[in-house]
């Protein structure tokens, strides 16, 4: 049966093979049943419970590794390295953020419906932008369509240009850089360098409940599984094997008649969209966002989540996203001073000792005993 004639949810299915799906299945009764179970229907003490702090650190972690599978996406199978990840994240929450703050109503400090940092600015209405921003679809249509616009305007022109390799990371690295100047100014309407915090509810209900954490965990989750998923069909279609060509040998694929621009700003754009679906998740969850998310460092450290899991094998971010958030969680606790001398340490060893990262590495080793 050819391609043309297969429905396109049984080739989206079928991208992944049996042991991925296997795989997906055991991460899915882990993450979607077990955890929130453990967290809900047990109490603090009990063997089996989960608290509140590790639901939202693996919650954290998951929005993590979603941003690093769409990384993945434009630097494993295009061959663009972009440091502006950080930026699509934080639009993605900034836009669900206004929903929050918005959901506040009079709860706030200074009982007015605007946001404290609007009161206290001496505002007296909603800026243009923040618009509709109290409707809930309208914040999710928002956290998709900010990072996913300002990815297509952005990469069209560079794209077209054909600026590519180190250039492009540091073309994309100083919008990134632009973005973050302009949200820490106090009259943007962001709330300068404090953003966004102290949210109280999501559609009418507690945002720090134990129901609702565990429901932005499992969503986490959920959307971590699709975006592998989406990824999976992706790269293997016939659209997936051009964009690899590209990332290859980009001169020849253009003599043999296709245009890279489109190639590269579709993928381009959908690991944005994926970014800011991410933030939008992350959020809720940690309770804040501000602009220390544009750093430079953050951007950067998304790009070591890739490389350290293994660059052009999707779930090889995700990993190296859950192996380097672990080990920071751990050693910013443990040993505060040493974290960024370790995060360095490692990635200098996974590239020069596993240049394929993490996944790489098992496949070797999973060769090797099958011989």
């Amino acid at each position: 049966m050819s391609n043309a004639r297969t429905p396109f949810i049984v080739r989206f299915f079928s991208a992944t093979g049996r042991t991925g799906w296997i795989a997906i299945a055991l991460f899915a009764l882990l993450t979607i049943v077990a955890v929130p179970v453990c967290h809900l229907m047990f109490q603090e003490g009990d063997a089996l419970f989960i608290s509140t702090f590790y639901v939202t650190l693996i919650g954290k972690i998951m929005c993590y590794a979603i941003v690093a599978v769409a990384m993945d996406l434009i630097w494993g199978y295009a061959g663009v390295l972009s440091l502006a990840q950080g930026l699509f994240f934080a639009l993605g929450g900034y836009a669900f953020g206004m929903y929050l703050m918005r959901s506040i109503g009079l709860d706030g400090v200074y009982k007015s419906h605007l946001p404290d940092f609007m009161v206290f600015l001496d505002w007296k209405a909603y800026p243009w932008f923040w618009a509709f921003t109290d409707s809930f679809v309208y914040s999710i249509f928002l956290a998709i369509a900010a990072p996913g616009l300002l990815a297509f305007v952005f990469g069209f022109f560079v794209f077209r240009s054909r600026v590519k390799g180190v250039y492009f990371a540091i073309i994309s690295q100083a919008m990134l850089y632009a973005f973050l100047l302009l949200f820490f100014m106090n009259n943007t309407g962001f709330g300068g360098n404090n953003g966004f915090t102290d949210f109280k509810r999501i559609l009418g209900y507690d945002i720090t409940s134990p129901e609702m954490r565990a429901t932005l965990f499992a969503l986490s989750s959920a959307t971590l599984l699709f975006a592998l998923l989406f990824g999976r069909y992706v790269v293997t279609s016939k659209y997936g094997r051009i964009l690899t060509a590209i990332r290859d040998a980009e001169m020849r694929v253009m003599f043999l008649g296709y245009n890279p621009l489109w190639y590269k700003l579709f993928i381009w754009t959908v690991a944005a969209i994926i970014c800011g679906i991410a933030g939008a998740l992350y959020v809720p969850q940690v309770g804040i966002i501000n602009p220390s998310e544009m750093a430079t460092a953050n951007s950067i450290e998304i790009a070591i989540w890739a490389a350290i899991g293994g660059r052009g094998t999707l779930v090889g971010p995700a990993i190296g996203a859950f192996v380097v958030n672990l080990s920071k969680s751990w050693f910013t606790v443990a040993f505060p001073e040493y974290w960024l001398y370790f995060l360095g340490l490692l990635f200098v060893l996974v590239t020069l000792l596993l240049p394929q990262g993490l996944v790489g590495l098992y496949q070797q080793l999973r060769a090797r005993s099958t011989r």
